[in-house]
């Protein structure tokens, strides 16, 4: 695939979960992610829903030594650009990692919707990770069918949102509603590593899964 064109890493600003706790992006998602792509030469644009700074959801702050390792990935947050400016630009691939801040604002939002649905029909590659799956609820091929109906998917699975106590407070459950969509579920055990490929839709179960994600995006990015 020709990669005169950029990867769009597209993140939450939702900060608030239903009942008043604090969320975001879960750093660790964007920032192992960011650095694979720019260590094989994949351009990025990162934007989110509303623009700005992106909130960080509070457990996923790093360490002093991620601060160091992820200093490049975290300044990219602090000024992201709005979707609703670039989402009708054309992009080599979207990239949604997750955080429980992305079952908020990526389900039903059109913005979401029409850049991984312009995406996709163009030719690009379809990935998330985690909770980023979220935003593909939403989206139908070229056919109006959902996206993921008859596909495999990966992504973060009910028991791992009962095992964080997040069950209750979640919109809905992701792993039921990409099955109510029709979707192959493919996800191991909680907390273990794993990505599904199909094509180019290109999918991650949870943070541990952030590296072989991204880097299963790069080998669909440079597949063609």
């Amino acid at each position: 695939m020709n990669l005169d064109k950029p990867l769009l890493m597209l993140v939450t600003s939702a900060s608030q979960m239903g009942q008043g706790q604090q969320t975001g992006l879960w750093l660790e998602e964007f920032a192992i992610p960011y650095q694979i792509f720019r260590d094989n030469k994949v351009p990025v644009r990162v934007a989110s829903p509303t623009g700005g700074k992106v909130p960080i959801d509070p457990r996923s702050v790093p360490d002093d030594e991620q601060k160091a390792q992820w200093k490049d990935a975290i300044a990219e947050l602090e000024n992201t650009r709005p979707l609703e400016e670039i989402w009708e630009d054309g992009f080599v691939g979207v990239f949604v990692p997750g955080g429980h801040g992305a079952m908020f604002d990526m389900p039903d939002n059109p913005l979401v919707a029409g850049v991984l649905e312009r995406t996709w029909a163009q030719g690009g590659v379809v990935s998330a990770v985690c909770h980023g799956p979220a935003a593909l609820v939403g989206v139908r091929d070229e056919n109006g069918v959902p996206l993921v109906k008859n596909r495999r998917v990966s992504c973060f699975t009910n028991e791992e949102e009962q095992e964080v106590g997040l069950d209750e407070v979640m919109p809905f459950l992701l792993e039921t509603r990409l099955q109510e969509l029709g979707a192959e579920i493919h996800n191991k055990g909680k907390f273990e590593p794993q990505v599904v490929t199909d094509g180019r839709l290109v999918t991650g179960q949870n943070p541990p899964s952030s590296e072989v994600t991204a880097k299963a995006v790069v080998e669909a990015l440079y597949s063609d």
